[in-house]
């Protein structure tokens, strides 16, 4: 079995510890990187993790759990795949972050592979190549707006309690392709699940102001427990947005948090919202109008689980 090695570069003009805390931080990464859905933190120590992680690979969604050390003072992120998934039989590499003369950094994404059937070598080394090329550029989109990350990143939720079981509200959420019929907000979806548990996702919904706004999204279906989603094509305010529906029975009903997680896009704040406005109008009104969508669905998930209650008590 033979090993494989790459070596993707970038100079980004930004700090070196600025572009280190983005690759260190992997629960921004489905807000950050194009091909990340999800993470799931699994331990955390001073210099040492784990994680699951969910990311379309050669336009499939992949998962694995991957273990990763960090040097800071050294600025390396070494990384290695505990469990990984045919045609790739392990999987490693490391993240450097080299100072330039003269400002800004060079990150150097090394990776090194073996695959469980050589023939799929070249389609693993046009996979890994796609991704890194995606990945440091994100970086390098994010780094170099100039703004402190966490002003730019943040997440917030919402809790309901609704009536009926955790099934019911799951069966609501997970049904996307019939929210037209059911939510005000939504005039079309489009939904594919090839694979069940993972969809793929357009929805147009109608704005405040009547106006059509078109997403594309992946979403990851827990039955009865979790809906993970991550938008394809964020709007134009944001860099990235991803959310999840999480679903506990409690009190004799089912409480539902709806989470999101976004990025503004800075340079896009006074065109969106206006002259005069800065990132904290747009934080302002991205919670506004994700967590009024959110509640809205919630309120019509309550009222089709307190039906399905009903019908199941006569």
């Amino acid at each position: 079995m033979s090993e494989h090695r790459t070596l993707h570069t970038r100079d980004i003009a930004a700090p070196p510890e600025v572009v280190y805390g983005l690759i260190e931080d992997a629960g921004r990464w489905p807000v950050i990187f194009e091909p990340t859905v999800r993470v799931r933190s699994l331990e955390r120590g001073a210099t040492t993790e784990r994680f699951q992680l969910w990311a379309t690979v050669g336009g499939e969604v992949k998962t694995w759990t991957s273990r990763r050390t960090h040097d800071r003072t050294g600025r390396r992120i070494e990384f290695r795949q505990e469990r990984s998934q045919p045609p790739i039989a392990s999987m490693g590499g490391a993240w450097e972050f080299r100072p330039l003369d003269g400002g800004g950094c060079r990150v150097l994404l090394h990776h090194d592979f073996t695959a469980t059937d050589e023939r799929a070598v070249d389609g693993l080394i046009e996979a890994v190549n796609a991704n890194s090329e995606r990945e440091l550029a994100a970086t390098a989109r994010v780094a170099e707006l100039g703004h402190p990350p966490e002003d730019l990143f943040f997440t917030f939720e919402d809790e309901v309690l609704l009536p009926g079981t955790a099934a019911d509200v799951f069966t609501f959420i997970d049904r996307a392709d019939l929210w037209p019929s059911r939510l005000p907000h939504v005039s079309r979806v489009d939904l594919t699940e090839t694979v069940r548990g993972i969809q793929d996702m357009e929805m147009e919904t109608v704005t405040s102001d009547g106006g059509a706004h078109t997403t594309r999204s992946i979403r990851l279906c827990f039955p009865d427990e979790l809906i993970v989603y991550k938008q394809l094509v964020p709007p134009a305010l944001l860099i990235g947005h991803s959310g999840a529906w999480e679903m506990t029975e409690r009190d004799g009903g089912t409480a539902v948090v709806a989470r999101h997680m976004v990025a503004v896009q800075p340079m896009a704040v006074t065109k969106v919202l206006g002259p005069g406005k800065g990132v904290a109008d747009a934080r302002e009104f991205v919670r506004d109008a994700l967590g009024t969508n959110s509640r809205t669905t919630l309120a019509h998930a309550g009222e089709y689980a307190r039906a399905r209650r009903k019908d199941a008590l006569q």
